[in-house]
């Protein structure tokens, strides 16, 4: 309840007399009609009603899957200083006039950012308030956080609104994703060595680590001083010493023709690339990589494959021939 209460405020819809009121130890039915009925008291309207459910989506952003889109502007170009309220104009213009049955919302936050919510409609069914769209846009970068609605043939409408009204020229999806947005952010913007919210997590990861390294040490852990102390010093110059951005998965799409020394036999006749989908998963899946070598899991270095994830901003990679 305290979180409901947090998200209120942050409203400023219902005053601060009219929160006092209101018993967060009812049941939830109960409570929710009693939040109905102050709001139907102050007049609340459609725009009100959207620029709640941006808060809560503030507040639970990790309860949505979130895209990272890239996008870029002609070579030579500079870089055009627009504010913020010319972007919002823009790109609701561009939505109404392209899908006329369509609700656009807009909440500032902080670093110049801004919050984008989209109700889609479609010609014979109305928009549904229930299923939006969000966008997170930094001002004066090329990039958008997207997390899509279940109507995604407005997709292409949606980028285009974006990279018109940021007077850019192009925009790519880029193959990383995951729930937690900030991490996304750090990934993006080069900014690791912070800390990262958690979510459903009962005990802290280094906890759990330490717990292991002790469980496991006499029977996995090289007993030799001197090795343990070169994986430590090759982990930390490959992860750092801080925590890692926070993703749920890495996937990795093979797709190699067979190759041997030896002459004959089925696959090397096979003129089609062998195929395969390897996938890692895990709740924090970079700061589980950074322990596998301390706890004797794996050599060290582990795979660049595995380690490039945050430089390289990718948690899909497609491996073909070159």
């Amino acid at each position: 309840m305290t979180k409901m209460m947090t998200v209120l405020k942050a409203w400023e819809f219902l005053s601060e007399n009219q929160l006092q009121t209101v018993s967060f130890r009812k049941r939830k039915e109960s409570l929710a009609q009693d939040l109905v009925l102050l709001c139907e008291e102050n007049g609340v309207s459609l725009n009100d009603a959207a620029l709640l459910d941006i808060i809560y989506t503030q507040f639970h952003w990790h309860q949505r899957v979130w895209d990272v889109f890239q996008m870029a502007k002609e070579p030579g170009e500079d870089i055009d200083l627009s504010d913020m309220e010319q972007f919002k104009s823009s790109f609701k213009k561009i939505l109404q006039r392209a899908l006329k049955n369509v609700t656009v919302t807009f909440r500032d936050a902080e670093e110049n950012a801004v919050w984008i919510r989209i109700a889609w409609g479609t010609q014979y069914r109305k928009r549904n308030q229930y299923k939006p769209a969000y966008v997170m846009y930094y001002s004066q970068t090329p990039y958008a956080f997207i997390s899509f609605s279940q109507l995604r043939s407005n997709t292409p409408l949606l980028c285009q609104a974006l990279t018109i009204a940021s007077k850019h020229h192009q925009i790519v999806k880029m193959d990383l994703r995951s729930r937690y947005l900030d991490s996304l952010k750090a990934i993006v913007f080069k900014q690791y060595n912070q800390n990262f919210e958690t979510h459903n997590s009962a005990t802290p990861l280094q906890e759990r680590r330490l717990g292991l390294d002790i469980n496991m040490d006499s029977r996995i852990i090289h007993e030799n001083r001197i090795e343990k102390d070169r994986v430590q010093r090759v982990t930390q110059d490959i992860f750092g010493d801080y925590s890692q951005p926070r993703l749920e998965f890495a996937q990795y799409k093979l797709e190699i023709k067979f190759k041997s020394d030896l002459n004959g036999g089925i696959l090397a006749e096979r003129e089609e690339p062998l195929r395969c989908l390897v996938k890692f998963s895990s709740p924090h899946l970079l700061e589980a990589l950074k322990s596998l070598a301390p706890a004797g899991i794996a050599d060290a270095p582990l795979s660049p494959l595995l380690t490039c994830i945050p430089s390289k901003g990718m948690n899909y990679f497609k491996i073909k021939h070159k």
